[in-house]
C-alpha cells in the first residue's frame, strides 16, 4: 500500500498549491468583507483550470466522470482523486473562493454521476449549482416536497429550495424533486434548470457566518417548465431501488467536502506550527508524553488531519475504480468534517489574541471550516449512514 500522491499528479498539485497562495490568499480578506461581491479574478483562473481539464485528470468538479467507460481491473488513480487532492491545496487558499469557481460547482458532479451519455455531452461546460434543501427539510433529502409534473415533453417544477451554492452566478442549478410523492424517495430525480427559466427566481442571497465570498441562495419555482430531457439519467421510477440513483451524487460530492476540510484545516494547522517554530521538535524525536502541553495538542491534530487525509483519499481512489464508496465517502465526510473543525477552532484559541483579529487569516479559516461539517449531510446524518451500512439496515429500519 502506497500513501502517498501519485506522481502523475505533482505538476497539477503544485500549480494549485502555487494559485491557493499567490492568488488566492491575497484576496481572501478582500472577498470575505464584501459578500456577495463577484470574484473577478477567478474568471482567469477558470480558463486555466479548463484546458488542465482537457489534457486529462484535472480539477474537475464533475469527478464522477471516471465511473464510466471499461470495466478493468487495473487500478486507477483518476478524476476522483486528482480533484480531491487539488481542492486540498485550493482550500489551503480559500474554501468560499474554491466554492465560487466558475464550472467547477457541486451541480456538475451531480450531472456527471447520474446523467446519460447525451446529457453529458450536452451540459458539459455548464456551471451547474445543485438545489436539494427544502425549507423544513433539514438534512433529509427524502423529505423534498418540490414537485416535477409531467406535461408533454417538458415538466413543471413547484417548490423552494434554500442554501443553494452558487445559485444566483452559476449558469444552471440541478433541482432535486419528486415525480410522484407517494412513491416516497423512489420517485425523487434531478432535473437541469437553465439560469432565466421562466418561473424560476432567485428570492435572496443569505448572510452567513463564513464562506461569504461564496453566493449562498434561496430560490422558487413557480410553474417553472424545463424540458423532459433535463430530467437526468433514467425517467423511469424504479422502486427496488428507491432513492439509490440520485443518492449516488453524493458518493463522489461528500469526499470533494471532505477535502475541503482536510485543505482548510491545513492551512491553520501550519500557520499555528509556524508561530510555535521555536516550542515543537521538527524531527519528531520527542516522546509524545514528553512534549510540552503545547506541542502535544499540536501532534494530535496533526495525527487526526493525517487520518482524515487518507480516508479521503481512499474513498476518491474507491470512486476511480468504480467500488461501492457509499459507506467510505461518509466515513471521510464526517471525519473530515469534524477533525477540521475541531483544528480551526483549536488554532485560534492556541495563537489567542493573534487568533482572534484579523491581521491572521487563522479566524476566517475557523468560520469557513463549520460549513464544511453541515452542508453535504450533517455530522449526525453521516454517522446514521455508516450505522446503515454497518449494521445492513435500511433507511426504515435505522433512523
Amino acid at each position: 500500500m502506497n500513501l502517498q500522491n501519485p506522481k502523475k499528479f505533482k505538476m497539477l498539485l503544485d500549480q494549485a498549491h502555487e494559485t491557493a497562495v499567490n492568488v488566492l490568499r491575497p484576496i481572501s480578506r478582500k472577498y470575505d468583507k464584501a459578500e456577495h461581491a463577484y470574484p473577478k479574478e477567478l474568471d482567469m483562473l477558470a480558463s486555466l483550470l479548463d484546458g488542465m481539464n482537457d489534457g486529462g485528470d484535472g480539477l474537475n468538479a464533475g469527478a464522477a466522470i471516471n465511473k464510466r467507460g471499461d470495466h478493468d481491473n487495473s487500478n486507477k488513480n483518476g478524476t476522483n482523486m486528482s480533484t480531491a487532492l487539488g481542492i486540498i491545496e485550493m482550500c489551503y487558499g480559500d474554501t468560499g473562493l474554491l466554492l465560487s469557481m466558475p464550472r467547477q460547482g457541486l451541480g456538475n458532479s451531480a450531472i456527471a454521476a447520474v446523467a446519460n451519455d447525451e446529457q453529458l455531452e450536452r451540459f458539459k461546460g455548464t456551471w451547474a449549482a445543485m438545489a436539494i434543501t427544502e425549507p423544513g427539510c433539514g438534512s433529509d433529502s427524502a423529505a423534498i416536497r418540490t414537485t416535477a409534473t409531467q406535461d408533454g415533453d417538458e415538466y413543471i417544477l413547484n417548490g423552494e429550495k434554500i442554501f443553494v451554492t452558487s445559485g444566483e452566478r452559476a449558469d444552471s442549478v440541478v433541482v432535486w424533486a419528486t415525480l410522484d410523492k407517494k412513491l416516497g424517495r423512489a420517485a425523487i430525480k434531478s432535473f437541469v434548470v437553465p439560469k432565466g427559466t421562466p418561473g424560476m427566481k432567485v428570492e435572496r442571497l443569505e448572510h452567513k457566518l463564513g464562506i461569504k465570498a461564496s453566493d449562498t441562495a434561496a430560490i422558487s419555482f413557480i410553474d417553472c417548465r424545463v424540458p423532459a430531457a433535463n430530467l437526468l439519467g433514467n425517467a423511469e421510477i424504479d422502486v427496488a431501488k428507491g432513492f439509490a440513483g440520485v443518492m449516488e451524487t453524493f458518493d463522489n460530492t461528500r469526499p470533494l467536502v471532505a477535502a475541503m476540510a482536510v485543505g482548510c484545516a491545513k492551512a491553520s494547522l501550519e500557520r499555528i506550527k509556524e508561530i510555535f517554530k521555536d516550542e515543537l521538535d521538527a524531527d519528531y524525536a520527542t516522546p509524545y508524553l514528553q512534549s510540552s502541553n503545547l506541542a502535544a495538542q499540536i501532534y494530535r491534530m496533526e495525527a487526526e488531519w493525517e487520518a482524515a487525509r487518507l480516508l479521503t483519499i481512499k474513498a476518491t481512489w474507491m470512486a476511480d475504480n468504480k467500488k461501492p464508496n457509499s459507506r467510505e465517502a461518509s466515513i471521510a465526510k464526517a471525519k473530515a468534517g469534524r477533525i477540521g473543525n475541531e483544528i480551526t477552532l483549536k488554532c485560534v484559541e492556541l495563537a489567542a489574541s493573534v487568533g482572534y483579529n484579523e491581521d491572521e487569516l487563522l479566524e476566517k479559516w475557523a468560520r469557513d471550516s463549520k460549513i464544511l461539517d453541515i452542508f453535504e449531510g450533517t455530522q449526525q446524518i453521516q454517522q446514521l449512514i455508516i450505522a446503515r451500512r454497518e449494521l445492513g439496515k435500511s433507511s426504515s429500519e435505522l433512523k
